[in-house]
């Protein structure tokens, strides 16, 4: 390898994470977050959160925040935290993704009919899976054009209805090993958002894809003018965020199911359920960074402290390296790609410092420690 990798000493958080440090323990900043978040005064956090609450709602005489939902389980806990502790009924917003499974189409329904106003965007598909099949072949990312349209058609929707506060779930650079630029920020602009979460220069993604200006509509953001008057924040930003406890909420109040098997690439099976894609997009991030779906479903129960490190080691060797083989035919389809091309492209975000390939398929050059 060009570079020696090492792994968190407290969870397996990997070196090769983009914008990970770690202390003069070789703890990465997930675990010292996660020991950090247990000297708050929370409530003084849920004060915050209640006065962000009242400056929003008190601006509109439509709904007054936005949840963006998938029917798992954080959208449903955070609506479900809203309505039930804070009587504010949000407008819940989900964007139809690629390649959607039955379990995540039932999830949906089990969430809006547990009382919740709901809207379903469903975005041009010529469009979407074009804007997909860029974004794997360009940049490695397989629903680049689902990740764009989360975004963009949640503001436009909150632009049409005026509401001015939409609520995410976790913020991932902090929770789970990156930038902790916003750490103590509750709230958080569009600006940000394109920077962060869109990796920048998405508006180079639609022009590539030369597609008919009508059926971009969901995949743009509103104005200039229109972004500065919508604010954004993370739940847990006011609240110890608690993945597996936002499960049990959620299956309990708002008919979350779960999968019978666990899901391809990891050993658990009540997250991420609602497209077929992302078990593609967590092999890719495997092949480039080292660490898969397992790795970091593993570093969340290490740091709730549900498993230890050894467990974890082994459960990410059985795990990680996991061609996703058994969706193998759909992705041919709807890229509408032969099984030659579409391994060229994921061959072409390898990263050879850490894979020889081996009988086909790529195997780790490295053991994990």
């Amino acid at each position: 390898m060009a570079k020696e990798v090492f792994w968190c000493s407290s969870c397996l958080n990997m070196s090769t994470r983009p914008r990970i440090t770690f202390d003069q323990e070789g703890r990465c900043n997930a675990c010292q977050w996660s020991d950090e978040k247990k000297t708050f005064n929370w409530k003084e956090r849920e004060e915050e959160l209640k006065k962000n609450l009242k400056k929003y709602t008190n601006a509109s005489d439509n709904y007054k925040v936005i949840v963006p939902v998938s029917g798992g389980k954080d959208g449903s806990y955070i609506a479900h935290k809203l309505k039930s502790d804070y009587g504010v009924e949000p407008l819940c917003v989900t964007v139809r993704p690629p390649l959607e499974t039955k379990i995540g189409q039932e999830n949906v329904y089990n969430f809006v009919s547990s009382g919740f106003s709901h809207v379903h965007v469903s975005p041009d598909e010529e469009a979407m899976a074009a804007l997909n099949k860029y974004g794997f072949i360009e940049k490695g990312f397989p629903y680049y054009g689902w990740l764009i349209c989360i975004h963009t058609a949640v503001l436009q929707i909150a632009k049409r209805f005026n509401i001015g506060l939409i609520f995410y779930a976790e913020d991932g650079e902090i929770e789970y090993g990156g930038s902790t630029e916003k750490k103590f920020q509750a709230t958080y602009d569009v600006s940000y958002q394109r920077k962060v979460y869109l990796e920048g220069g998405y508006e180079k993604v639609l022009e590539k894809a030369k597609l008919d200006e009508s059926k971009l509509f969901w995949f743009k953001f509103p104005s200039e003018e229109d972004c500065k008057k919508i604010t954004l924040t993370h739940w847990s930003y006011y609240e110890a965020w608690d993945s597996y406890r936002n499960y049990l909420v959620a299956k309990e109040h708002c008919g979350l199911k779960e999968t019978e098997d666990t899901n391809t690439g990891t050993f658990t099976n009540f997250a991420q359920n609602d497209q077929a894609l992302y078990a593609l997009h967590a092999y890719l991030m495997y092949l480039k960074f080292g660490f898969g779906r397992a790795t970091q479903d593993a570093g969340i129960e290490i740091r709730r402290g549900a498993m230890t490190r050894d467990q974890a080691i082994s459960l990410v060797n059985l795990y990680d390296n996991n061609y996703p083989e058994n969706f193998l035919d759909l992705y041919l389809d709807y890229y509408e790609m032969t099984e030659d091309d579409f391994n060229k492209v994921i061959d072409k975000w390898v990263n050879k410092d850490l894979f020889d390939k081996v009988n086909g398929r790529w195997q780790p050059t490295f053991t994990i420690k």
